[in-house]
């Protein structure tokens, strides 16, 4: 399972991804796992604003239909038009082209996420 190192994470199995004040969302490697086979992701409008825990997308699978909760604070500023007609891209590639929403930060508050070494402890106590 992959997790990288340059991302931070949460309890829920989200990661972002933190470019100036720009962060990008998605689901962990795990997640998409445990979920099985993506069937389709029902994204955000843009321009939504969402806080940290706020669920910010509907991810479907053979197995589940599961919210997908915002790790930061932000407004949306671009779906993954993608995933619309390609939704298994979410478990070919979870950490790239698999991204769910971008959003404009809106808090530098990351102290609730974990980097990828405690992510990964939180993975194997779980």
């Amino acid at each position: 399972m992959s997790i990288p190192a340059d991302l931070k994470y949460t309890k829920d199995h989200e990661w972002v991804r933190i470019e100036d004040d720009i962060a990008t969302f998605g689901l962990t490697d795990h997640a998409q796992e445990a979920l099985g086979d993506i069937v389709f992701v029902e994204l955000p409008e843009e321009g939504r604003t969402v806080n940290a825990g706020d669920a910010f997308a509907v991810v479907e699978s053979v197995k589940a239909v599961s919210d997908a909760y915002a790790p930061i604070a932000g407004e949306v500023t671009e779906g993954n038009v993608a995933l619309e007609a390609t939704p298994e891209k979410v478990n070919e590639d979870p950490y790239g082209d698999g991204w769910i929403v971008k959003v404009k930060i809106t808090t530098d508050d990351t102290s609730h996420l974990m980097d990828a070494s405690a992510y990964n402890n939180y993975l194997e106590e779980a």
